[in-house]
């Protein structure tokens, strides 16, 4: 069985699923906000916050060329990457305040950084994950970076072909890095639901003998809910006060009450896959009461043939199992029975 410690939290199967809330730009550069979105995080029941670590200029450089505007029917269409990541960026002297904020309600932060400066910051803060967010799968040097500090690293595949994800796997595995959680994730925003192909989960785990998850793009909670169905052990969704606030993922986050909902729906699931079992519950033996059984449904007379007209298979279940019934009908009433009462081969006598 596959299992990480993440924080003080044991993740994969067998254990609870991990929740991790994303704040993302939803912050509005608004540190009071950032500090609501964490507590918001926090009573909705998520087990950890997610941040972001990059500035414009450790992401990208200031640039109009073409190559760098925003022109592929998203929602960030007409800006250019440093305007949208000028505006998305979570301040690095917020971070460790942040980080205290969250230990403080009994949650883990942790972020994703976007290059080696961010490692290296990351480390100071002593955060206890990596994310590797979808953009970040191929970049081979940035991963080995991570792996070295042999911190657990959660990846997103949203972009990443099967040999992109062999790839990253095996730098890490190569600096000793084994830690790794891989989360199914479709690189649109919001993400269609069709495009989402969850089964791919089940199937990930078992071709790259990982754990797996889901970050998930799709409005509402039923694929997020449904992922863990299917052996998802982590789940990442995006968290926002309000969608009306706007911001640059707001459109496509979860307001607090539909996290908390989505919480709830995960653990309910939980419960309800229990494990592989035939047997019955006491409630299911006492619902066996109101099952079918042969009963008298007509007065019978002693040495009167029993027929299909004077038994029949009803409900409740005190009678001779159904089974019988072929059987039955060759019989005869050894003494009189009346209607409504449930049969027994005591009753019965074989027709000579």
């Amino acid at each position: 069985m596959k299992e990480i410690k993440l924080g003080d939290r044991m993740v994969g199967e067998g254990h609870p699923t991990f929740i991790i809330a994303e704040m993302s730009a939803n912050h509005l550069m608004d540190y009071d906000r950032a500090i609501e979105i964490i507590r918001a995080a926090k009573d909705a029941g998520a087990d950890a916050v997610k941040l972001q670590t990059y500035t414009p200029d450790t992401i990208t450089i200031d640039c109009d060329k073409p190559e760098f505007q925003i022109e592929q029917g998203t929602l960030w269409d007409g800006k250019n990457l440093y305007q949208l990541y000028k505006e998305a960026y979570t301040p690095w002297e917020w971070q460790k305040d942040l980080m205290k904020e969250a230990e403080s309600l009994g949650m883990l932060c942790f972020s994703s950084p976007f290059d080696p400066t961010a490692v290296d910051f990351m480390e100071e803060l002593g955060m206890p994950i990596y994310k590797v967010a979808s953009f970040e799968i191929t970049d081979i040097p940035l991963i080995r970076k991570i792996a070295r500090t042999g911190k657990p690293i959660i990846m997103s595949t949203g972009i990443a072909t099967l040999s992109d994800i062999e790839l990253a796997l095996n730098t890490c595995k190569e600096e000793g890095n084994r830690q790794v959680i891989l989360l199914k994730c479709t690189s649109a925003y919001p993400a269609p639901y069709e495009d989402i192909n969850l089964r791919t989960i089940p199937h990930m785990a078992q071709t790259f003998d990982c754990i797996a998850g889901l970050s998930d793009h799709t409005m509402g909670h039923a694929v997020a809910v449904g992922s863990v169905a299917l052996g998802a052990n982590v789940v990442e969704k995006h968290l926002t006060l309000s969608r009306k606030d706007g911001g640059a993922d707001g459109a496509f986050s979860m307001e607090p009450q539909e996290f908390e909902e989505m919480v709830y729906g995960i653990r309910i699931l939980e419960q309800a896959l229990g494990k592989v079992s035939y047997e019955l519950t006491e409630k299911q033996k006492d619902s066996c009461k109101f099952s079918r059984s042969l009963f008298a449904v007509e007065d019978i007379k002693k040495g009167e043939q029993i027929t299909n007209v004077n038994i029949r298979s009803i409900r409740p279940g005190d009678g001779l199992h159904p089974k019988h019934y072929e059987k039955v009908l060759t019989m005869r009433a050894a003494r009189d029975i009346e209607r409504g009462m449930p049969l027994d081969f005591s009753m019965l006598e074989s027709d000579k």
